[in-house]
């Protein structure tokens, strides 16, 4: 049956797939109704490899950033000015993408993470680029920093949000939508705060990148699978999977200023 509405990934790590893989992922994508997808950059190095991909095909845009599993190093002047540049150098760069902070035990140190973040963020509000950010085991410090950084001029989402109710509330107060994946198909708390934020404070992502722990290829994630997470959304909320569609990538095209691929209001 074929799917007359659109849909957008805001978040993806494609430049991680081969060059190969890229024309059967973007036909299945468009097969699924996805008419862009954000690929997120998590180091110098991956961050052009995802300006590079989104020059080369159309429905794909690029994040600028360095994660916080790889913020090993504080931000120099120098390394500002590379991460400046390559957000300056394509039309195609859309967001401050892969940052925030991660305190797993065998996370980088929470001192430099802080400060790898913040110039994240001061990048971001000097180029007027939203922030999608990463939080695992940080939620309280992660809004601290935004809230001190005044991150909520630019705005943007919490990405692969599984948090309750009251973390979602407060990723919203401090400016950002909660960009859900595919956790919501199969974790009942996650459906429960979904089921109460209004769909106007809420975008989609994947989070796609290859997943070769899986035994077969065709389970990996890819753009694609945003559309069963719209779906699901829509049966949590009883809504049409047609209303979802509308409202969350009509939030995502007016974040990343791409509104001429929302589709009708």
């Amino acid at each position: 049956m074929p799917i007359d509405y659109l849909l957008g990934d805001c978040h993806t790590h494609l430049d991680q797939y081969g060059p190969a893989e890229m024309p059967g992922i973007l036909d299945r994508a468009t097969e699924a109704g996805v008419a862009f997808a954000v690929c997120a950059g998590t180091t110098l190095r991956s961050t052009q490899d995802c300006i590079d991909l989104a020059e080369q095909h159309t429905p794909l845009y690029a994040g600028v950033g360095i994660h916080p599993m790889e913020a090993t190093e504080e931000v120099t002047d120098e390394v500002y000015a590379k991460l400046e540049s390559m957000a300056k150098s394509s039309s195609k760069v859309v967001c401050i993408s892969e940052v925030g902070l991660d305190y797993l035990p065998a996370s980088p140190d929470h001192g430099t993470q802080d400060q790898v973040f913040r110039q994240h963020i001061r990048l971001a509000r000097s180029l007027r680029l939203p922030i999608i950010f990463h939080s695992r085991e940080s939620h309280a410090e992660v809004f601290r920093v935004l809230r001190e950084e005044n991150a909520g001029e630019v705005g943007g989402a919490m990405h692969y949000f599984q948090g309750d109710e009251a973390t979602a509330r407060e990723a919203i107060d401090c400016g950002f939508y909660l960009s859900l994946a595919r956790p919501l198909t199969r974790l009942p708390e996650l459906q429960d705060v979904a089921k109460v934020i209004p769909l106007e404070n809420i975008v989609l992502e994947t989070d796609a990148a290859p997943q070769p722990f899986k035994k077969y290829r065709t389970n990996w994630t890819e753009p694609r699978h945003v559309q069963s997470v719209a779906q699901t959304l829509a049966e949590i909320k009883r809504i049409p999977v047609e209303e979802v569609a509308r409202v969350t990538t009509r939030n995502l095209t007016r974040l990343l200023r791409l509104e001429h691929l929302g589709g009708p209001e």
